[in-house]
């Protein structure tokens, strides 16, 4: 199947998928988060693909959310961000997370906002070397959300959390690996997923499969209800006159004006 934003190869019992949208740093419009899930569940449906390694195109991994997309234009009226949340990034995210056959993440360029979110849903995660991770939101006047809040905070703690995230300062793929964020700094992230989705391959299926689910339980019981938080908060910010002003002042290249409105 071919896809409008995305490209997906099969060779040797992976798929790869790559986000083609080089121009825009591979930010996602509405087309590219449904083409990312369909194309996960395309493979998860191949009995020949027992991994999938998900990467982008170009220079970036994913810089988040398409700013040009109409469903988040807060020029053209009020824009409900918790809709966006609940009918196309959690979805996103569940997809991946959701996945019987492991999702490795390449991360072969910047991950920022909830490009960030989708690089740490992966299961495994590899990052080439002085790549930048971007929390990115209050610079247009929102939250993390798509269940960064969750990852960062358990990684992390909170005070290092609540810093990355509200000062927007990158981090380097160096002091992801050193917060137990990615799995491991290399030359070539895509070459390193496919290593080990080599290796991975070899081992039973079912095993994968039980031990995913197993250790995601154990991590993640209360993420439910982080989205949900986090669905409502971006409802709540999508509203203001911060984050019109936030997004205006991105796309006009100039700094934002915030008044707390």
């Amino acid at each position: 199947m071919s896809y409008e934003t995305v490209k997906i190869e099969k060779a040797e019992g992976t798929a790869i998928i790559t986000i083609n949208r080089p121009d825009v740093y591979n930010a996602l419009n509405i087309q590219g988060k449904m083409d990312i899930i369909a194309a996960i569940k395309e493979a998860n449906k191949d009995s020949s693909i027992r991994t999938i390694v998900l990467t982008g195109e170009g220079k970036a991994f994913c810089a988040g959310q398409d700013l040009n997309d109409r469903s988040v234009d807060a020029s053209k009226g009020p824009v409900d961000i918790g809709h966006t949340l609940e009918t196309e990034w959690n979805p996103l995210i569940e997809a991946i997370r959701s996945s019987d056959k492991l999702v490795i993440g390449a991360i072969n360029g910047v991950a920022a906002g909830a490009g960030l979110s989708v690089a740490l849903a992966c299961d495994l995660k590899y990052a080439g070397v002085g790549v930048k991770f971007i929390c990115g939101f209050t610079q247009i006047g929102l939250a993390p959300d798509a269940g960064l809040s969750y990852t960062l905070v358990r990684q992390m703690g909170y005070s290092k959390a609540l810093d990355f995230a509200m000062m927007g300062k990158p981090l380097l793929s160096e002091q992801m690996e050193a917060y137990n964020l990615i799995n491991k700094t290399c030359e070539s992230p895509l070459a390193e997923a496919i290593s080990t989705a080599t290796e991975l391959n070899k081992l039973a299926p079912l095993s994968l499969k039980m031990m995913k689910k197993t250790f995601q339980q154990a991590q993640e019981k209360e993420l439910k209800e982080i989205l949900e938080r986090e669905k409502h908060a971006q409802r709540f910010l999508g509203f203001s006159a911060d984050y019109k002003e936030g997004v205006s002042a991105f796309l006009e290249k100039r700094k934002p004006q915030f008044k707390g409105l």
